[in-house]
């Protein structure tokens, strides 16, 4: 699996270890941050789900602060389906449930050891399909909500 991964400047310490102890096994594109220098999130969420939408990825991953401004940021892309996850469960129902193709983590909320186990439930996870593909679909329906 081809995952790209990307952080602000909160999270670069975070993204450089789950690449260390959790992605070995996957083609990763690391996309920044590689410094504390103060990077925008939006801009880092632009180039992970670029990748994902023209085929160079299938998954990807990014950490801010909180994951709260990438998952906003991600799900403002056609196709993306983000989720901020704060523990394992989370993560593999939003999997199961809702074929998230994004993983959205706060550096400043969780510790590594809880990061490494809910992105590997996230990876592991398959999207079950079924009733969950009809909803899943209305989320790429434009129309489905009306107009506000």
């Amino acid at each position: 699996m081809r995952i790209a991964i990307g952080s602000d400047h909160t999270g670069v310490e975070l993204k450089a270890h789950l690449v260390a102890h959790v992605l070995g096994e996957y083609v990763v594109t690391d996309v920044g941050a590689h410094s504390a220098d103060p990077v925008d999130y939006p801009d880092v969420a632009r180039a992970v789900t670029k990748l994902i939408r023209r085929g160079d990825a299938e998954r990807g991953i990014l950490i801010c602060g909180t994951g709260i401004g990438m998952a906003m940021a991600a799900g403002k892309f056609p196709g993306i389906r983000a989720a901020t996850c704060t523990d394992s469960y989370s993560a593999e129902m939003s999997r199961r449930h809702n074929d998230a193709n994004v993983l959205c983590l706060g550096a400043r909320v969780l510790g590594m050891g809880l990061a490494e186990h809910i992105v590997r439930a996230w990876l592991a996870a398959p999207f079950e399909g079924g009733r969950h593909a009809t909803r899943v679909g209305k989320l790429e329906d434009r129309s489905a909500g009306g107009s506000a």
